[in-house]
């Protein structure tokens, strides 16, 4: 009897395993970069004459025009960022780790526990910094000082 449960078991574990392998083949193939575009004759040919060089504007541009840009959506800028190993789905992890750093900034006694009192401190500090005046209340002036700093973009390295 144990031989036959054993058995059953283990056929199920195989049949899983299969499955998932097959997904997952299925997925890598789904997301292959596409095929390159052949080449036109008129653009591959070596003898153009070189007054026909494009200017700053496109005039004078020869081959197949280039696919119009689609812009992203905001929610999808967003999901990607978040979505760090492109498989369309966001963990949990993934989700919070974008907020571990803010969360260590605001925790000052590293015990991982973020207390209401902890968190009354920074958002009371960051309100008296951006009351200039000192009167208790934000302008519109001195609610935009309180915007967050953009990140640091690397260097163009041409």
């Amino acid at each position: 009897m144990n031989r036959i449960a054993l058995g059953a078991v283990s056929a199920l574990l195989l049949a899983a395993s299969g499955l998932f392998w097959w997904q997952g083949r299925a997925a890598t193939e789904a997301a292959a970069p596409p095929l390159p575009m052949p080449l036109t004759e008129q653009s591959a040919d070596p003898s153009a004459p070189v007054d026909d060089i494009p200017d700053e504007e496109g005039d004078g541009l020869r081959g197949a025009n280039l696919p119009a840009v689609s812009e992203a959506s905001r929610e999808e800028k967003r999901f990607n960022r978040l979505d760090r190993n492109r498989d369309n789905l966001i963990a949990r992890n993934e989700a919070l780790a974008a907020r571990v750093a803010a969360f260590r900034k605001l925790d000052t006694d590293h015990n991982n526990l973020l207390s209401f009192e902890e968190w009354a401190v920074a958002t009371s500090n960051k309100f008296k910094k951006a009351d200039a005046n000192g009167d208790q209340q934000l302008t519109r002036v001195e609610f935009a000082t309180t915007k967050p700093k953009a990140g640091k973009r690397p260097a163009c390295k041409c």
